[in-house]
């Protein structure tokens, strides 16, 4: 029987009905103009019920919820939603009753890994790590086909790991994460503080003066142009990202390396050095199994995972 995913960022909510073999059979993406969760709650209702329609009114058994933040496991409370502004919003509840169905909250990372493991570049596979670099730096851990939850639901948090003690306050609220200084919100805030800072004619002529249409992939063009302060900043965060993910290899052993995202997707150099980085710096023993991959589902990856995991 068909199950509900829902993907939510912080901008749009979609929902989509799949079938037990990961195929989508409907879809709809809202936006979302209110950030409140009465507000958010309704445009997944209405995304939910725009989606049912679309695959032909089938019957649709449970709902799974990829949500980017940090959830408690067990009853599905966004304990901090970043990109929402939202800090223990009991999402899992809200949306059961709104619904009328039973809802699985996971996070947004785990319901990709899950994707992926099923439908995607992990099948086959029953060790599989999944890193996705893109607004943040989110993972996810499956071990023995089983996803790696931890106690209080958070396993996984590479992007808040700590590189820097005391550096760049992330959007967690806590200092020097990870993400702080290779997710793509943040690598952006460091080109526009170079660009503020008149040290950087290349991103200037890229972004052509305005600082708002400053991207990564700018930055990596301006850093590969030999730009020093976007190399200094490119550089650290693939060093940062290469070292991190290769002590995760090392730590977990994964038979699958699957790397996913837009910041891995549109900026090469990047991908570069994090697949050097996993080559050089994690154990000979624990890569010898290893195989890195590129994720397969793009977009619908979290979609997918959290409508089977429902």
């Amino acid at each position: 029987m068909p199950t509900l995913g829902i993907d939510l960022g912080g901008t749009n909510a979609r929902a989509a009905v799949v079938d037990a073999q990961g195929q989508i059979l409907a879809s709809t993406k809202l936006a979302l103009t209110e950030r409140s969760p009465a507000a958010v709650v309704e445009v997944i209702a209405q995304a939910a019920a725009s989606a049912m329609a679309g695959a032909g009114g089938v019957e649709v058994r449970g709902c799974g919820v990829g949500a980017a933040g940090q959830i408690h496991r067990e009853t599905g409370v966004l304990a901090v939603a970043p990109n929402l502004g939202w800090r223990n919003v009991p999402l899992g509840a809200l949306l059961a009753e709104r619904l009328g169905r039973t809802v699985r909250v996971v996070n947004d990372l785990a319901a990709a890994a899950w994707g992926e493991l099923h439908a995607g570049a992990g099948r086959g596979a029953h060790d599989v790590y999944v890193v996705f670099v893109g607004s943040g730096v989110g993972s996810a851990i499956i071990s023995n086909n089983q996803l790696v939850r931890g106690a209080g639901g958070v396993a996984g948090e590479l992007g808040h790991t700590k590189v820097v003690p005391g550096g760049r306050r992330c959007g967690c609220g806590e200092l020097g994460c990870l993400e702080a200084y290779a997710g793509g919100h943040n690598l952006i805030a460091q080109a526009r503080e170079l660009l503020a800072s008149g040290r950087s004619t290349v991103l200037a002529e890229l972004a052509e003066g305005d600082p708002a249409r400053i991207t990564p992939v700018m930055l990596e063009h301006a850093a590969e142009a030999g730009e020093p302060g976007a190399r200094e900043i490119h550089e650290r965060a693939g060093q940062m990202l290469g070292m991190a993910i290769a002590n995760m290899v090392t730590v977990l052993n994964p038979a699958r390396l699957i790397l996913g995202g837009g910041v891995l997707m549109h900026c090469p150099g990047i991908r570069r050095y994090v697949v050097e980085g996993v080559q050089a710096l994690s154990s000979t023993t624990a890569r010898e199994e290893l195989l890195i991959a590129e994720a397969e589902l793009g977009d619908d990856s979290g979609i997918i995972g959290a409508a089977l995991l429902a």
